[in-house]
C-alpha cells in the first residue's frame, strides 16, 4: 500500500491548537532565553528523533544532524558543522556532547557493503570521512556483524574528530565538557553507550531498556 505523504500544514495546525497551549509558559521563557545543556549530533535519518529518544523538552538540546552522523575534523575555512559545534560549546556553553549512531543506517550500510555511489557524488565525497572506520572494521570483522561494528566504530571516530575542534578541546581541558557516544536501535528502542576508544576492545553498556524508550539524562 502506498504511503500517504504527511500534510505538514495539518501538523502545524494541530501543534498550535493542542500542543502549544499546554506549554505556553515554557515557550514564553524560551522566547527570551536559549540555554541548551547538550549538543546532540545525530544522523539525518528520519527515523532517529533526538528529542523523542531522550524525552527532552524544547530548548534542552542543540541538535546537529548529518548523513551518517559524521563530524569532520577541524580544518580552516567555512564549515557549517564546525560553526554549529563552536556556537554550542563556546557561546551557549553546553556541558555535554552526544554523538549518536543508529541501527540500519543507510550511510554505514552503503559503506559496509561497498555499494557503488558514483551516481551520488556528493554523498560519496561526504562519506569518505568514514574511510578509516571502514578500513579498521574490514580488517577486524567479517560477515553480518560488520555493519554493527562499523556503526560503533564510526561513532568513536566522530568523537575523536570532535576533540580536534579548538572550542571542544578547550572546554574538555577545563573539565567543562563531556563527550559521549551512543548507538540507538530502531527496532527495540534501546540506546547503548560506547566505552571510550582507549578501552578497546570496547564493551557496549545499555543506557535504556530494550523494551521501551525511556528518558536518558544527558
Amino acid at each position: 500500500m502506498q504511503q500517504t505523504p504527511h500534510d505538514l500544514s495539518d501538523g502545524v495546525a494541530r501543534f498550535q491548537r493542542e500542543v502549544f497551549p499546554a506549554k505556553a509558559e515554557l515557550y514564553a521563557r524560551l522566547a527570551e532565553a536559549h540555554r541548551p545543556t547538550t549538543l546532540f549530533i545525530g544522523c539525518s535519518d528520519a527515523r532517529v528523533v533526538p528529542e523523542l529518544i531522550t524525552q527532552s523538552e524544547p530548548g534542552e538540546l542543540f541538535v546537529v544532524r548529518t548523513a551518517g552522523n559524521l563530524v569532520p575534523a577541524h580544518a580552516a575555512g567555512p564549515d557549517g558543522v564546525a560553526a554549529s559545534i563552536e556556537y554550542a560549546v563556546a557561546v551557549l556553553g553546553v556541558t555535554a556532547i552526544v554523538v549518536c549512531g543508529h541501527s540500519a543506517c543507510g550511510a554505514m550500510t552503503a559503506l559496509a557493503e561497498g555499494r557503488d555511489l558514483s551516481a551520488a557524488s556528493s554523498v560519496a565525497g561526504w562519506l569518505r570521512q568514514a574511510d578509516t572506520s571502514v578500513a579498521r572494521t574490514a580488517a577486524a570483522v567479517a560477515g553480518p556483524d560488520r555493519l554493527s561494528a562499523l556503526i560503533r566504530e564510526n561513532v568513536r571516530a566522530q568523537l575523536a574528530n570532535l576533540a580536534t575542534h579548538p572550542s571542544v578541546a578547550r572546554a574538555q581541558a577545563a573539565g567543562a565538557l563531556t563527550l559521549r557516544g551512543w548507538v540507538y536501535d530502531i527496532r527495540s528502542g534501546a540506546v547503548a553507550e560506547l566505552a571510550p576508544a582507549a578501552d578497546r576492545p570496547a564493551s557496549v553498556a545499555p543506557v535504556a531498556p530494550a523494551a521501551s524508550v525511556t528518558p536518558v539524562a544527558v
